[in-house]
């Protein structure tokens, strides 16, 4: 699977019911996390960063939650696809509106790791944080 396609799967399953900018927000933290020397140097790995078992991954011990929830990463909203795979494309050509940020959670949950970080934005449904260890 090619680096944009996982960023695209990332966008569409993570955030394709918000607005542009927290799409795109999605995007910028796997490119925060590539370039930050704590994780994966490519979005793929980024996104299937978490905990295995063999060669599975556990569920709903992974990075980005979609990867690893049990549920099928086969896009059936088409436009919503054509979307995410479009900005997967923008995202290395556009500033980074999340301000460094390489985590964020939608707000119907409260990891414990959000006490540690520095809130960077809030985009509809979803708050952004650089800064955890």
């Amino acid at each position: 699977m090619t680096s944009l396609m996982c960023v695209a799967l990332a966008i569409y399953f993570e955030a394709r019911g918000e607005p542009l900018s927290g799409q795109i927000a999605v995007a910028q933290v796997i490119k925060n996390r590539i370039q930050d020397p704590r994780y994966p140097a490519d979005a793929c790995a980024v996104v299937k960063q978490g905990y295995y078992w063999g060669d599975h991954p556990v569920r709903n011990r992974c990075q980005f939650s979609f990867y690893c929830d049990g549920k099928s990463d086969t896009p059936t909203d088409i436009s919503a696809w054509r979307r995410a795979r479009y900005l997967a494309h923008l995202t290395g050509y556009l500033p980074d509106h999340t301000d460094g940020a390489t985590h964020y959670h939608n707000h119907k949950v409260a990891p414990a790791w959000a006490m540690f970080g520095q809130v960077t934005r809030v985009i509809h449904k979803h708050t952004f944080y650089r800064g955890i260890p």
